[in-house]
């Protein structure tokens, strides 16, 4: 595992800041254990629809995907609300649709992250739209601030207001691949 570390000068604005290890690998991972055993049995008698949001979730849906013990098939979506900056900007962005027929479907959307809500709102909206059976949500991280309306199905760890990368989760297209989540610091 990766130890604490200071970003150079090929981070631009963030070259001298300090990243921190906020979850350790091995604590993602029996988390990811706990996920797939639940979501298994919740959608135990179901073909669901696993629809990744891209980029960010694409380690997670696929460490979380080989979890399931169940059938399910799988889409992916992709949106953006950060406009490759720390804060969303308060729009969603459909970048890539899925492809495939949900009506009548259950889908269970997986998320990297979720902050504002905004993205969840929009997925959700969207989805529901198509006849959906239902629509669930999955998230490796949620924020303390999250509001209790915003029903999240499956989280996977409440962090506080911190911004966060590594296990998928980017600075500008960097850092995804840390086998950690880290926070970003001063």
């Amino acid at each position: 595992m990766k130890s604490d570390f200071i970003l150079n000068e090929s981070f631009g604005e963030f070259a001298g800041k300090k990243l921190t290890i906020m979850i350790s690998e091995e604590t993602i991972k029996a988390r990811l254990k706990e996920l797939g055993q639940q979501i298994s049995k919740d959608y135990a008698d179901k073909v669901p629809i696993i629809i990744g949001v891209l980029n960010g979730s694409f380690i997670f849906f696929a460490d979380l995907f080989r979890e399931l013990s169940i059938d399910a098939e799988v889409d992916f979506i992709k949106i953006s609300s950060y406009h490759n900056k720390i804060e969303s900007s308060g729009t969603v962005r459909l970048i890539k649709d899925i492809s495939c027929d949900i009506s009548g479907r259950d889908v269970l959307v997986i998320e990297d992250i979720i902050d504002t809500g905004l993205s969840m709102k929009f997925l959700k909206r969207r989805l529901e739209e198509c006849n959906t059976t239902s629509v669930k949500f999955a998230t490796l991280l949620t924020k303390d601030y999250t509001k209790p309306a915003d029903k999240i199905d499956y989280i996977g760890f409440t962090i506080p207001d911190k911004f966060v990368v590594g296990y998928g989760l980017d600075i500008n297209q960097k850092l995804r691949n840390l086998k950690s989540i880290y926070a970003l610091n001063n």
